[in-house]
C-alpha cells in the first residue's frame, strides 16, 4: 500500500498517519472488516477490494500507518515477522548470495539455512558491527545484505548508512530488520536502506496479543514484487490482527520512551552487580558501537543482555526462573518485562559452535524491559541474583 509522506512529528503520525474516518459510519477508529470476500459491480472489474488475501480495508489502514511511521511509500503486512522475512528473501533466485550478520535472531538464521539454502541461495554470516567486514564478504553474486541492528541478542550496532552504501555499489538489496529499534528510534529507509522488515508482534503491537509482520520500502519495483509475493504466497494477517497492531502503533512513541528509560536504569544496575560479568547495552559509552548508535538512533532501546561471572549454563537457566516480575518467556517488546536464556530458547536453532563463535555465550541472559516501575524491576533482578552462586 503506497502512501505520500507528510511532515508531522512522530506522535502525530503514529495516531493519524494514513488514517481516515470510516466513510460508511464516520467511526474514528478503523473498523474490523471481518470478511473474506467483497461484492463486485461486474465481473473482472476491480475498483476496490475483491478478496481479503489480496486486500482488506483494515489491513490497508495498518499498512498505510506503518509506511508513514517508517517514512516509506509502500508497506505489505504479513501474518508474522517470519512471513515478512520469507517474502523479502523470495525476491532472490537460486544461486544468489546473501551477506548477513552473525548475531541474528535464531528464527532468521533457521529460515536462511534450513529453508532457503536447499533452494540454492547462499549465505555468509559475519560481524557487521565493522562495515569493512561487509565489503570483504561481497561476491560477484551477492544480491542482498541483511542487517539487524541492534542485533539480537548481543545488541551490536550496524552502521546502516555505510552498509547500505556498500550494498548499492554492487547493486544488492540492503534489508534492515528494525524490530528492536522500531521506527520511533531509527529510520533505516532515510539512512539508505532499500527495505525494512518488522516483527510487528513486538514493540509495534506492544501488548503481546498479536502475531504480525511487515515489509516497507520506497522502491516502486521492489514494492510491486513484494505485493505479488504477498498475494501469491498468502501469508497475510487477518483483519482483527491488523486492528490490534494499529491500536498498538498509536502509543508506540509513549511506550518506547518508557522502555528506553527503564532499560537504561537496569543496565546501570547490572553493570555494577558483583555477579555480572558483562552488560550489552548500546547506551553505554564503553559500548564499541555507541557513537554509531547515538548518531542513527533517537535513544538506545528497551533491550538489555548480560552474562554472568559464573560459566555454568545451569546457573543462568536457574536465574531466569527466580524473577517475580520479569516473566520467563520468549518474544519481546510488550508492556510487561520478560527474561529468557537465548542459548536454550530463542537461539537454540544455532549450532553451539556457531553461537559461541558469534559471542553468544552459554550464560547470556536477555531482558525485554517493560514499562513497569523501574525500582520494582531492579528489586526483582536483585533478589534473583542474590539467590544464585
Amino acid at each position: 500500500m503506497k502512501l505520500r509522506k507528510n511532515s508531522w512529528g512522530f506522535g502525530t503520525t503514529a495516531i493519524h498517519g494514513g488514517q481516515e474516518a470510516d466513510t460508511a459510519t464516520g467511526a474514528i477508529m478503523t473498523p474490523i472488516y471481518q470478511t473474506s470476500t467483497f461484492v463486485q459491480s461486474e465481473p473482472a472489474v476491480h475498483k476496490g477490494y475483491d478478496y481479503s488475501r489480496a486486500g482488506n480495508p483494515t489491513r490497508t489502514a495498518l499498512e498505510k500507518n506503518l509506511a508513514a511511521l517508517e517514512d516509506g511509500k509502500f508497506c505489505a503486512a504479513f501474518s508474522s515477522g517470519m512471513g515478512a522475512i520469507d517474502a523479502v528473501v523470495k525476491l532472490l533466485k537460486s544461486g544468489d548470495h546473501v551477506v548477513a550478520g552473525n548475531d541474528l535472531y535464531g528464527g532468521t538464521y533457521r529460515i536462511f539455512v534450513k529453508v532457503f539454502e536447499q533452494f540454492g541461495l547462499k549465505f555468509d554470516f559475519i560481524d557487521m558491527s565493522d562495515s569493512k567486514n561487509v565489503k570483504k564478504a561481497l561476491k560477484p553474486n551477492t544480491k542482498m545484505v541483511w542487517i539487524e541492528t541492534p542485533t539480537n541478542p548481543l545488541l551490536r550496532i550496524v552502521d546502516i548508512q555505510k552498509v547500505a552504501t556498500i550494498a548499492k555499489k554492487v547493486k544488492a538489496f540492503s534489508v534492515v530488520d528494525n524490530t528492536f529499534a522500531t521506527p520511533f528510534l531509527q529510520k533505516p529507509l532515510s539512512l539508505g536502506a532499500d527495505i525494512v522488515v518488522h516483527s510487528a508482534t513486538k514493540y509495534i503491537g506492544g501488548h503481546s496479543d498479536v502475531i504480525l509482520g511487515a515489509a516497507i520500502t520506497n522502491d516502486d519495483i521492489i514494492a510491486e514484487k513484494i505485493s505479488f509475493i504477498q498475494k501469491s504466497s498468502g501469508a497475510v494477517p487477518g483483519p482483527f490482527d491488523c486492528f490490534l497492531a494499529l491500536r498498538g502503533t498509536k502509543t508506540l512513541h509513549l511506550r518506547m520512551e518508557r522502555h528506553c528509560e527503564n532499560a537504561r536504569k537496569i543496565a546501570e544496575f547490572l553493570a555494577n552487580h558483583p555477579k555480572v560479568k558483562k552488560v550489552n547495552f548500546p547506551g553505554f559509552k564503553a559500548h564499541p558501537n555507541h557513537e554509531i548508535a547515538k548518531r542513527q538512533m533517537r535513544d538506545f532501546g528497551g533491550m538489555v543482555s548480560f552474562t554472568l561471572k559464573s560459566d555454568n549454563i545451569n546457573t543462568a537457566k536457574k536465574l531466569t526462573t527466580l524473577t517475580r516480575i520479569f516473566t520467563l518467556a520468549e518474544s519481546l517488546g510488550g508492556v510487561e518485562s520478560l527474561i529468557e536464556h537465548p542459548a536454550s530458547m530463542t537461539h537454540a536453532s544455532l549450532p553451539r559452535e556457531v553461537r559461541i563463535k558469534s559471542g553468544l555465550e552459554d550464560t547470556l541472559i536477555r531482558l525485554s524491559v517493560g514499562v513497569e516501575d523501574s525500582d520494582d524491576l531492579i528489586d526483582d533482578l536483585k533478589q534473583a541474583l542474590d539467590k544464585i552462586r
